[in-house]
């Protein structure tokens, strides 16, 4: 079940002309929450409460989703937001 903060920013992102998939079970593990594209671009959303944390795997995934050429946010509730000035730049 999603959190009120994970639906908060799905519906920012479609806001903004997302398409948003909730990731819920690939064939490996890891993976942040939320797949979105728009106009060909592809980002990526992980997306955690204020006091819970990034496992390491979570970590590496989202090192290797950036070393391959993608972008990947994470979105903690009631910290400042990379997500939020990337969607300001792309206006």
């Amino acid at each position: 079940m999603a959190s009120k903060f994970q639906t908060k920013t799905i519906k920012k992102l479609k806001s903004n002309g997302w398409k948003v998939l909730k990731v819920i079970r690939l064939n490996e593990s890891g993976y942040p929450d939320l797949l979105c594209m728009r106009n060909g671009v592809t980002i990526w959303v992980e997306v955690k409460e204020a006091k819970d944390t990034l496992k390491p795997l979570q970590k590496f995934r989202m090192t290797e989703l950036n070393e391959l050429g993608f972008l990947a946010f994470l979105e903690i509730d009631g910290k400042p937001s990379e997500l939020d000035d990337y969607l300001k730049s792309e206006k």
